[in-house]
């Protein structure tokens, strides 16, 4: 059975940094996909950034340009989002996704039909 664990959500000030955590279990990451969503109140779920299973690649939206950065550890079997100088317009929940499988390992995907396998979310709280 595969589970996502997210962590590392909190309350922060602008312009501060948080380092969100999805620890793997059940399936390899290195062999898949990984995917940031965030979702707010009344909206859609919103891509943020992925990883392609390659670990080679990676892709932001691009409200997260420049100030998001994904990567993975394949000991750990987690995949990280560090998020800097944080806006109060990056107040979400915000999920980790796992990509189905057989997908090009070479690419990232932005789409939610994409990813098979979803954490429980985690919520961060940007203050002004």
């Amino acid at each position: 059975q595969v589970r996502l664990v997210e962590s590392g959500g909190g309350l922060v000030q602008a312009g501060g940094s948080l380092r969100l955590s999805c620890a793997a279990s059940g399936v390899t990451l290195r062999g898949y996909a990984e995917g940031w969503f965030r979702q707010t109140p009344g909206k859609e779920r919103e891509w943020v950034g992925g990883i392609a299973a390659s670990g080679g690649s990676t892709d932001y939206a691009d409200s997260a340009k420049g100030r998001f950065t994904i990567s993975r550890d394949n000991v750990k079997n987690t995949v990280y989002l560090q998020m800097n100088n944080l806006k109060p317009e990056d107040t979400a929940v915000y999920y980790c996704a796992v990509s189905a499988a057989g997908l090009a390992s070479h690419l990232v995907f932005r789409r939610y039909p994409e990813y098979a396998y979803w954490g429980q979310g985690t919520q961060v709280t940007v203050s002004s």
